[in-house]
Order: structure tokens, then sequence, then C-alpha cells
């Protein structure tokens, strides 16, 4: 079975995370396509396939004879949608030799403009795979499960020589809690990848430091007829606390490596305002004067209105992986030279997000990601082809291919 034979069965399945329920998984429908994966497993001879409690999927391949003693190596993919588009009533609609033209979803009408989508004129002469423009596909990330299952399924087929393969596919990942409950020592790989990129060729080592930030103002109420000197408006606070952040170092003025601050929610009244922020840079002590900003500008603002009118709440989210990756950085060596034997171009971006490898690196397993083929991911206008899928699963067989040697 090909890759995207797999995918059109899995994203057929409702698995939209919930980033509400405080569960895990945060919805019981994930299991649905947990059972169906370890069902699949199994038929294709991962005989201890199997999902745990909290809908994590793991099974094993033993080394074949005289491999015994190569690395274990981890593939890893997550079985959720998004919840930014519904992933509800998925249909995938085929668009064969392709003409790199626009595309029209058929359901909705809506338009995939070349001019818009400039990457769309590269997949002429393929099969596209696109919504029918209700929902999202789900590429993201059933395409790179599809892939895993269907490298290994080739790899026992075939009696080809390889190390201990150790295969995970996570609940969650959209809603950032795809690696809390992960079982690394369980899981048994000395070091993995992810398969939950973009375009097939690309290989993610790096990622942003991540933190959150609530800022919350008390303002005092006085009647607005006398409150001269004496008012002090927790919205009109929040407003000068935000216009002290500089306004380059936004989401929407940054790119490649550069930080910024992200006003994600505002309210308040008079007597009380709340902020919420992100804070992102690829730099650890980029990142520290960020936060430590936010409290600079808590303590002018409590020196000009009052001490405890402005308290800033930090947390910590993920950080980089590349200070995990570099000690074991024949994974990327490894997996640029198993993307040229594929014929294609190894492509190195830094992540302008995170990733369930990046958390998993912190915890001990060194975890790069991999290109799926996918592009538009968490929106009705997500796409892949069948050709940049099958080279997706060529790319993890050459990864193999090279650690049995």
């Amino acid at each position: 079975m090909r890759a995207y034979e797999r995918l059109l069965k899995y994203v057929r399945v409702y698995t939209t995370s919930d980033p509400n329920s405080g569960t895990h998984p945060s919805a019981e429908r994930e299991f649905d396509l947990a059972r169906i994966l370890v069902e699949d497993m199994k038929a294709i001879g991962i005989e201890d396939a199997f999902v745990d409690e909290h809908c994590y999927v793991y099974g094993t391949i033993p080394a074949t004879p005289g491999c015994e003693s190569k690395p274990a190596l981890g593939l890893i993919a997550h079985m959720d949608t998004a919840p930014d588009a519904s992933g509800e009533n998925v249909n995938p609609i085929l668009h064969e030799n392709y003409d790199g033209h626009d595309v029209t979803l058929p359901a909705t009408g809506m338009v995939m403009k070349v001019s818009t989508f400039p990457f769309l004129k590269e997949l002429k002469g393929e099969t596209l795979i696109t919504t029918d423009g209700t929902t999202l596909l789900g590429a993201d990330d059933k395409a790179g499960v599809s892939e895993i299952l269907t490298a290994a399924e080739a790899l026992m087929a075939e009696g080809r020589p390889h190390g201990k393969i150790c295969i995970a596919f996570t609940p969650d990942e959209e809603i950032g809690e795809g690696a809390s409950l992960f079982d690394i020592p369980g899981f048994g790989a000395d070091f993995a990848y992810t398969v939950d990129g973009g375009d097939v060729g690309g290989i993610e080592y790096e990622n942003f430091n991540a933190a959150s930030a609530t800022v919350t103002v008390h303002g005092f109420s006085v009647h607005p007829g006398s409150a001269k000197d004496a008012m002090i408006n927790a919205s009109n606070v929040a407003m000068e606390f935000h216009q002290a952040l500089p306004v380059m170092a936004r989401p929407e003025t940054t790119e490649g490596r550069q930080g910024f601050y992200h006003l994600c929610q505002m309210y308040g009244d008079v007597t009380e305002a709340k902020l919420g922020y992100i804070l992102r840079d690829h730099d650890a002590g980029k990142l520290q004067f960020k936060k430590d900003n936010l409290l600079h500008i808590a303590c002018y603002l409590n020196g000009k209105y009052g001490e405890g009118t402005v308290e800033v709440e930090i947390k910590d989210s993920y950080r980089n992986m590349i200070e995990k990756i570099k000690p074991h950085f024949h994974l990327v060596e490894n997996a640029r030279k198993a993307i040229e034997k594929a014929g294609l171009t190894p492509e190195e971006v830094p992540v302008r997000g995170g990733t369930d490898g990046a958390v998993l690196s912190w915890k001990g397993l060194p975890c790069p990601n991999l290109g799926t083929g996918g592009f538009n991911f968490h929106g009705v206008c997500e796409c892949t082809t069948v050709e940049r899928m099958d080279k997706a699963t060529e790319v993890l067989l050459n990864i193999i291919e090279i650690y049995a040697h």
C-alpha cells in the first residue's frame, strides 16, 4: 500500500484535539484512529503494537540478524488535527496530473490561487490532494503517520537489514501536549525523528524558545465627573504597557530568527485589565531579555501609578532543540544524506514555532523533524501530493538503511 492510500483512509477519522478539555487525551475521538493504527500495525507484522490509556500508540520492529548492536531509531508522528479549522467529515480530492494553475475547491468554490501560493507551480504534473473546501485535510500529521507505516511495511516485506525501529503516534500535538505523557523509556529509542514538517526534503532542528506572560493591571475607579488626579483606568494603563513594547518586535514585522512579543488577548475595564502574551526567540538570551523587559515596564508603571498596579506572571513553554541536537548532529548529517539519495535537496530552516521533537529532545530523546510533503497546514487550503508522500517514505527508508550500516 502506498502512503497516500493510507492518508485517504486516516483523514476521514475525526481526531481534532480540544484545547479546553483539560483531559489526556484532550478528545476521546482520538482513540478512534489510535485503534485503527494498532490494527494496521499488527497487520503488517508489528506484533507488539498497542495504545495506552492516554492514547499514545507504540510498536517496535526488532533488529534483523547482525544489526542488533545498531542504534535503536525512533519514528514519531501525531494523530490529532488542529482546532483552527474543522477536521470532521473530511472529503479529500485527488487532482491527477495537476496542471500547475489555480485550484477550485468544489464544495465551496474557494480558489487556491497560484499568486497566493506560488509553490503550486512546482507541483505541476503530480497528483495533488486537497480538501473539498469545507475542512482541513489532516495531512498534518496523518501524512507523517502514513509515511512511517508505509516505510515500516516495506522494511518488513522486503527483508531490508535494519536496527531496532521504534514507532509512536501521539495525541494532542496541535495543542502543545503531544510529548506531555510520552513514555521515553518504554519507547526504547536511542534517538528519533518526528515526521511532521512541510515539504519533503525539509530538516528542522532549530525552534523558538518560548514563554507566555499574563499582565494584570489593577485600577482605581472614581466617578468620571470627579476623577481628576484620582482615577487609575486599568484599561488605559494596559494600553500604556503594550505601547512600551517595540513595534518592530511583533509577529507581523519579524521573520527568520527574529523573535517577537505577541499580544494574544486583551480585555478589561476601569478596575482591572489583562493582557496575554506569548514570547518567542531562537536565542535563549534574547528571550530572557524580553521577559526582563516586561518586568522593567511593570516596574516603571508601578512607580508611576503605585506599587501593585501592574503584575506580570511569566511561564516558560518550550526550548530550542538545537542545544540537544548538536551533540548528536549525525541525525542531521544522515538526514541530509538520505534526502540527497532520494534525489532531493535538503532544506534546513529554523522553525518559527515549536515541535514535539523539541520537548522530547529536552527530555532526553534527541529528535529533529522531517518534512512530509505537505503545505498550507491548519486550513482549508491544506494539500500534499502522492509523489511527495512517496519521496518522504523513501527518505525514511534511506535513513534506516544508513543507520543499519
